[in-house]
């Protein structure tokens, strides 16, 4: 991608752009790349600043590791969506290690971790608008953490399935139970079980396609 059309993406999502210099300005383009990654794709395994990643088509998953191997995700990133926890070194507090995939073909621009950090050390508007990034996306952790711990299955598995609705705006959800799982940090067996009931009810449809609902109102009140 050309450095200028790189300077009018940027010029849409950062509220800073026009604060800092034509020089910081061209050095970040300089040091932007386009990048494709294709489904399953690892783009960040936590040992390493690999940049910020602002996703222009496809979508991500980011999720922290346990040393058996579970992981539990902290939340999904799509088109527009803007990445921060990737960029360590732009977030020093951040001392925790975050994973990234493409959970399906993307298409991303990524900053250089070293490039972005150097010119925020100059620009305290930078700073700011990383910070204020980081903070709202722990809110999403947070509200992660909260339905693991204490909202019951049945709830948490209506809550995710209203929320993936709304954002693909289609009642039938193209996912596996592994999938939704993983999303949620439960079992699979668990989430089959509660979709098995779920279709019992007559509020969802599960098919080899994916799940279907069928009562928007009924899973709205297991929400409450």
């Amino acid at each position: 991608m050309p450095e200028t059309t790189f300077d009018t993406v940027y010029r849409e999502i950062f509220p800073f752009w026009d604060k800092i210099s034509d020089k910081d300005r061209e050095y970040i383009c300089q040091n932007s790349a386009d990048m494709v990654y294709q489904k399953g794709k690892n783009i960040h395994d936590g040992s390493e600043c690999s940049g910020v990643i602002l996703v222009r088509s496809g979508s991500l998953r980011l999720y922290m590791m346990s040393e058996e191997g579970k992981d539990i995700t902290l939340y999904r990133l799509h088109r527009g969506d803007l990445c921060m926890l990737s960029a360590s070194c732009v977030l020093n507090a951040v001392t925790f290690d975050v994973f990234v995939d493409a959970e399906e073909d993307s298409e991303c621009c990524v900053i250089g971790g070293a490039a972005f950090a150097a010119v925020s050390e100059r620009n305290p508007d930078i700073r700011i608008f990383a910070l204020e990034t980081a903070v709202s996306r722990f809110s999403d952790v947070m509200w992660v953490m909260q339905q693991i711990l204490f909202m019951s299955m049945d709830k948490r598995l209506a809550i995710f399935l209203l929320d993936e609705s709304a954002r693909i705006e289609s009642d039938i959800i193209a996912l596996t139970h592994g999938q939704i799982a993983k999303y949620m940090g439960s079992a699979r067996e668990v989430v089959s079980r509660m979709l098995k009931y779920f279709a019992g009810e007559g509020i969802v449809e599960v098919s080899r396609g994916g799940i279907k609902i069928l009562d928007k109102n009924r899973l709205r009140k297991l929400t409450l």
